[in-house]
């Protein structure tokens, strides 16, 4: 049989999946596990390069882990990034391929410092923060990935990642690290439904996100307060953006019978906000049940799982240390064995 190809990626450890993270990113997970080789990191390391507190980050690894897999990711395909240290051993090798002109331009980090510049009084910003796409790198291609799931604002790194590839390549004067490809999916672009000029998102506050294990009152009160028209002139038979929202949204819960019959009577004129907001309520409450079941299954059995993951990590952990036992080798640092 034809080897499959492999697929890394990952999420940092915020404790909340709201629906804009699951129909954007994890959806897609659950979905790649099936036709590739799939590994999904939990990456705690980065989730450093911001102010933090330890406890509620070791707190948030683990409900991020225990939330990935009651949406359906396999157990055996997730690592907590500080369980295998290699990241960051990899980490300091290509960041002596780097150019810290490279960094500096990256445009997340040019918001998340601006974002710490607001936030912090010290107007603290770490060089974790400026250095983190290098660590993303080594996230990558430490598994020697051939794909890497991502969306039209993620191209930037990881054509960083494709350079740094290419450079350490060079140096070493063989085609070693394969130059890790986007794999762009048709995902749904989920917006605020409080504000559907912006994309969902915690860090906008609570009216712009949707929690993926909310409360079910909390889901149908926000969507029933889901902003529909906002005022704005628009062309004839141009349909508003929290319209579309709703109805992406249905799209995105698989909900497509409902989401058709609801689309032709918005063609004809005849179409009821409530009617769509109460549909659009239904398909994301029956998700979140179902989610919320299989998540109190596996904290009853609180400890079975985390062994899992720490198992799971360790044996993904063994591709990492190959990885950078050759890449030492290559790079002049010794023959070193684990």
């Amino acid at each position: 049989m034809e080897k499959r190809k492999q697929v890394l990626s990952a999420i940092q450890p915020t404790g909340y999946m709201h629906f804009g993270n699951y129909f954007g990113a994890v959806k897609n997970w659950v979905r790649l596990q099936e036709e590739y080789d799939c590994i999904y990191g939990v990456v705690d390391y980065h989730a450093m390069t911001m102010p933090y507190k330890p406890k509620k980050l070791r707190e948030n690894t683990w409900e991020m882990i225990f939330k990935l897999i009651a949406v359906g990711v396999k157990p055996d395909t997730l690592f907590i990034q500080s369980l295998v240290p290699e990241h960051a051993e990899l980490c300091w090798i290509f960041n002596c391929f780097t150019s810290y002109g490279q960094l500096s331009r990256m445009t997340q980090f040019k918001d998340k410092s601006n974002q710490s510049k607001e936030k912090a009084d010290d107007n603290f910003i770490s060089a974790g923060l400026l250095d983190y796409p290098v660590l993303q790198a080594a996230d990558i291609l430490i598994y020697r990935a051939d794909y890497v799931p991502v969306g039209k604002d993620q191209e930037q790194h990881l054509e960083l990642t494709r350079n740094i590839a290419q450079r350490f390549n060079n140096q070493v004067g063989k085609e070693f690290f394969v130059l890790p490809e986007p794999l762009f999916t048709e995902v749904p672009k989920v917006r605020s439904t409080a504000d559907p000029s912006r994309k969902m998102s915690k860090s906008a506050g609570e009216k712009h996100y949707i929690d993926v294990f909310g409360d079910e009152n909390r889901i149908r009160k926000q969507i029933r307060s889901a902003v529909t028209d906002t005022g704005e002139s628009k062309t004839d038979g141009e349909m508003s953006e929290g319209i579309k929202n709703l109805f992406e949204l249905l799209k995105a819960a698989e909900q497509m019978d409902t989401h058709n019959s609801l689309m032709n009577d918005y063609n004809n004129g005849t179409l009821k906000y409530v009617e769509l907001k109460d549909a659009v309520a239904d398909a994301l409450v029956d998700l979140s049940s179902s989610f919320r079941e299989r998540k109190q299954e596996l904290l009853a059995n609180k400890k079975e799982v985390k062994n899992q993951i720490k198992a799971s990590s360790a044996n993904i952990r063994k591709q990492a240390q190959e990885t950078v036992r050759q890449v030492k080798e290559l790079a002049g640092l010794g023959n070193v064995r684990y």
